[in-house]
């Protein structure tokens, strides 16, 4: 992984995605002690970061070999963001998910035209069943993290992030992002150190699947000991990616863990104060900056949330909090 491919990866998805706009608000800042800056990527098409990485890996996959359709497995964004990115390349794709994925997430992956397999994700194997069916079927397989071309899309958010940065001449900050597999953080990680190398990367996560944090702080990779039972669905992973990690344990700061709570908090300020809808999984950044106050230096922190597909009942749990 460096810089060039993020670079080449910006070029293949301009046009594509979104320039996603970097927000703000006095009473978010008054909450933190000091001022917030949100990069609201649940405004990204299929409402979430993961289509800039699955169209630009995708874009990447030789015409005739892409043509036989594309493989994914994902809890929901990624597989909502490789549907739409396959379809508008003009080939199939089919999608592995679990069957207690949020049912917006699982519906909206069918209506961009996916395949959707479902299974257990406490006694069956994404990765054996996405195995078979690539096998069977002769589909590329898109990762939603160990998979270059998807950290080098991934990485363009921190583009984005260095430019805005260096137009409100902020040249010093910690970067807050929701971190599963660690595809966003590190492929944010790389940009930055090449175009803002005063900007600090350091993932959010949710309690209990904290495994990023436990890594950075024992510098060699530590897992979960479950893969369902938190909110934040969507950075609900078993480790950090194998290409992920190295990078992340070299350029990120010090993981910061949030609470379901906080991360539903999270949800309802950036509603009544921003005016976006974000999931837990994507609002834990933004709690982290908002809610450890005394774990950031400097007087400005940026926060990327990172996803938007939320269902009614949580969306409405959520917003009970600001009573």
């Amino acid at each position: 992984m460096n810089i060039d491919m993020i670079r080449a990866a910006a070029g293949r998805i301009a046009g594509k995605a979104r320039r996603t706009p970097l927000l703000s608000s006095p009473f978010l800042d008054e909450i933190a002690g000091r001022r917030v800056f949100v990069k609201a990527e649940c405004l990204q098409h299929t409402g979430s970061f993961k289509f800039r990485g699955a169209y630009a890996a995708i874009s990447a996959i030789p015409e005739a070999t892409r043509a036989a359709g594309i493989l994914a497995y994902s809890s929901g964004n990624h597989a909502q963001g490789v549907a739409l990115a396959a379809k508008m390349h003009g080939v199939s794709s089919v999608i592995v998910m679990p069957s207690d994925a949020p049912a917006l997430k699982l519906a909206n992956t069918a209506a961009y035209g996916a395949e959707v397999v479902t299974y257990d994700r406490d006694k069956e194997s994404r990765e054996e069943i996405g195995s078979a069916l690539a096998e069977d079927r002769g589909l590329t397989l898109v990762r939603p993290y160990d998979e270059p071309e998807v950290i080098a899309g991934q990485g363009t958010t921190g583009l984005e992030i260095a430019e805005d940065a260096a137009a409100l001449g902020i040249s010093r900050a910690d970067v807050m992002v929701c971190c599963g597999g660690g595809g966003l953080t590190s492929g944010i990680a790389l940009a930055l150190e090449a175009e803002a190398p005063g900007l600090r990367v350091r993932p959010a996560e949710p309690e209990g699947f904290d495994d990023v944090t436990r890594s950075l702080e024992a510098h060699e990779v530590q897992t979960n000991d479950r893969l369902s039972g938190s909110i934040c669905d969507a950075i609900v992973t078993p480790a950090p990616g194998k290409l992920t990690f190295p990078i992340l344990d070299r350029l990120a700061g010090p993981g910061l863990v949030v609470s379901d709570e906080e991360a539903l908090r999270a949800v309802a300020l950036a509603f009544q104060r921003l005016k976006i809808v974000v999931e837990p999984g994507g609002a834990v950044a933004l709690a982290a900056a908002l809610f450890r106050p005394d774990a950031f230096e400097g007087d400005a922190v940026f926060a990327v949330t990172t996803g938007g597909n939320i269902d009614a009942a949580t969306f409405a749990r959520a917003l009970e909090t600001l009573t």
